[in-house]
């Protein structure tokens, strides 16, 4: 193999990884997204959880995180939740960006105990 092979190996390993840690703070993301819209459509308990999960599903069902917004959008205006376009896009932002950070930090506490989670 030469060294070239070995790059591109690298590279498309870093791009697989890089997708997955993105599609778990994604789904992270949307669970803490639901839970917060839940409570702003005055929702508690199994409610709450199930709407979370909805939200989980929907992205998963789609792939695409304007369904996510549209999603919220339309059901705060159905319930007459005054909430702001940007108030949902930077809740969206604010939690991706956590969440991102909490994966992170669980993998690299994991490879510094010699644990590697994906294989």
């Amino acid at each position: 193999m030469t060294t070239f092979d070995q790059r591109e190996q690298a590279y498309e390993a870093k791009l697989a990884h890089d997708e997955e840690l993105k599609f778990k703070a994604t789904v992270r993301r949307n669970k803490w997204l639901g839970f917060w819209a839940a409570e702003k459509l005055g929702m508690i308990g199994e409610a709450a959880a199930d709407y979370a999960a909805d939200l989980i599903a929907t992205e998963l069902d789609e792939g695409d995180g304007d369904v996510i917004f549209n999603k919220l959008r339309g059901d705060f205006d159905a319930a007459h939740v005054e909430i702001t376009d940007h108030q949902i896009r930077r809740e969206m932002e604010e939690l991706f960006a956590k969440a991102t950070e909490e994966i992170m930090t669980v993998a690299a506490a994991a490879k510094a105990q010699g644990y590697d989670h994906e294989h």
